[in-house]
């Protein structure tokens, strides 16, 4: 399994969406700007998300996006699949190359069956709950 950065920049805008959720629509410029990420590649991302839902636009002056959706109702994995397409090779019977593949493949169904259901477990609150949990141990003198 591998996540690309689509998925990663992804959860990020996400994530930056949720912790500003109070300042109304965000400019991706601003995401873009605080993340580290290119405002292109963010534009890339957003028709993904705002097709499976997430996602809120305003358009205009004070223009932006914002999440249509509680964080705690997003899961990684929901985020993952529409912007990964599949998060493990094919585990059907069918793909099997061969009957070595074929003994194996409940391995392989049982670590997709794993892998969707830890992120299918995990929220974009939960993300930020952590953090947030992480920095309150953090202290800087």
């Amino acid at each position: 399994m591998k996540i690309s950065t689509k998925g990663r920049y992804s959860l990020i805008f996400l994530i930056d969406l949720a912790e500003h959720a109070d300042e109304g629509s965000i400019a991706l410029n601003d995401v873009a700007s605080r993340k580290n990420i290119s405002k292109k590649y963010l534009e890339q991302i957003v028709p993904i998300l705002n097709k499976a839902g997430v996602l809120k636009s305003n358009r205009g002056s004070k223009g932006g996006y914002s999440l249509s959706v509680a964080p705690s109702k997003i899961t990684v994995g929901s985020i993952l699949r529409v912007t990964e397409n599949s998060l493990m090779e094919d585990t059907d019977a069918a793909a099997a190359d061969s009957e070595d593949d074929i003994l194996t493949l409940f391995v392989w169904q049982g670590l997709n069956e794993t892998i969707n259901n830890y992120l299918d477990n995990i929220t974009i609150q939960d993300i930020i709950d952590k953090q947030n949990d992480y920095y309150s141990d953090t202290y800087i003198i």
